[in-house]
């Protein structure tokens, strides 16, 4: 994604919070998002290579996609496939998974991002949006909403928007005849900020440019996604205006558009510089919790905990890893019910650099200036964090 654009701030007053009330069970399922996983995801999307569109890479990044729905329980009939071929016949094909509404199965709101890159391995542009619409899937997968889903990863977006653009133009239309209608389309494109930047904001993006006659839809829907982010993630907000990425030809068609865009811009992106090294997990988790709030917002999820079939958030996922970077010391701080806890820290080529046990505040002298893996364990249960070591 090319991104060139002039802000617009607006204070949230222009969209009364009253307006939104906070719902416990959205913000349940929104701290279920878990850094462990986006570390994960965000590794081994690295580890697909550069999956530029047409490339094998670009094949086995869309199989991999496939293979994690199927291991959430998506069925075959709601995963499905849209190929297209542009240019001197380079061929590749949109993912698309399908969750029905209980109210309205017509209408569906479209969270969507790219999944192929044109230089580096992509981890920020767009793998951080990649994983991100993995956790959303996952964790709502039996969450009843009224509104259907359609988690859509996109092809082709560094080509001029080919894939989305063939998806618009022959799957929502055929013969210029709407096949269904959307309520909101919600973009989510290089989140994964940088590590020693400020991440404690992120863009909402709104359509003010293109056709009129969906602007002011659209500037609506990217206030309730700010007053989200604000309710169930602890970033804060910047309004700003879409720019070149695969909503575009949905606001070309007439639909309403919203997206996030990370707000302090690495400028690691379409070079081989955008890698997992480089990019902030944290803030790919801060931003996929906004995301999942957002998302049951818009599609309208049910208000009731589901008991048993609402899993529990591991508890290690709250441990703090301070300060990051670090120089000296690096400190560990566990929930209280934590008492017995492993801390193994790796190189970023999975080599082991050291192991402690119930020590939470460990001595760095021995370790070299660079990026490191830090995994905890306690109970069966794991957290990943990266740290980055500087002195």
């Amino acid at each position: 994604m090319k991104k060139i654009t002039t802000l617009l701030l607006v204070s949230l007053s222009a969209y009364s919070l009253q307006a939104q009330n906070f719902i416990q069970a959205y913000k349940n399922r929104a701290d279920q998002v878990s850094q462990t996983t986006v570390t994960n995801l965000l590794q081994d999307f690295q580890n697909l290579g550069v999956k530029t569109t047409g490339s094998d890479a670009n094949t086995n990044t869309l199989n991999w996609l496939k293979a994690k729905y199927q291991s959430y329980g998506y069925t075959a009939s709601q995963i499905t496939e849209d190929p297209f071929t542009f240019g001197n016949n380079i061929s590749s094909k949109n993912l698309i998974i399908t969750k029905t509404g209980t109210l309205y199965p017509n209408i569906y709101v479209i969270i969507c991002g790219h999944y192929d890159t044109i230089v580096g391995p992509g981890v920020s542009d767009n793998g951080s949006g990649t994983a991100i619409l993995l956790e959303a899937a996952r964790i709502l997968k039996d969450i009843p909403t009224e509104y259907s889903i359609k988690f859509i990863h996109f092809s082709g977006e560094e080509q001029n928007l080919q894939g989305s653009s063939h998806y618009a133009n022959n799957v929502l239309f055929q013969n210029n005849v709407r096949q269904f209608n959307i309520r909101v389309v919600f973009n989510i494109d290089q989140v994964g900020g940088k590590l020693g930047n400020i991440n404690n904001a992120i863009k909402c993006e709104s359509d003010q440019a293109g056709l009129s006659s969906n602007n002011a839809q659209s500037l609506s829907f990217t206030q309730q996604l700010a007053v989200c982010t604000g309710l169930y993630s602890p970033l804060q907000t910047v309004m700003s205006n879409a720019y070149s990425s695969d909503y575009i030809p949905f606001e070309q068609k007439g639909d309403i558009i919203t997206g996030f865009y990370e707000n302090v811009r690495s400028n690691n992106e379409h070079t081989a510089n955008d890698t997992f090294a480089n990019v902030d997990p944290t803030y790919v988790y801060n931003v996929g919790k906004a995301a999942v709030g957002a998302l049951q917002h818009f599609a309208t999820a049910s208000a009731s905990q589901l008991a048993t079939e609402e899993v529990q958030q591991n508890t290690l996922e709250s441990v703090k890893i301070y300060p990051n970077p670090a120089k000296d010391y690096l400190q560990v701080e566990f929930p209280k019910e934590v008492k017995n806890f492993r801390l193994e820290i790796s190189d970023m080529n999975g080599r082991l650099i050291l192991s402690r046990e119930n020590e939470s505040k460990i001595n760095l002298a021995g370790l070299s200036d660079g990026a490191y893996m830090v995994t905890l364990k306690s109970d069966g249960k794991t957290a990943v964090r990266k740290v980055i070591i500087a002195k």
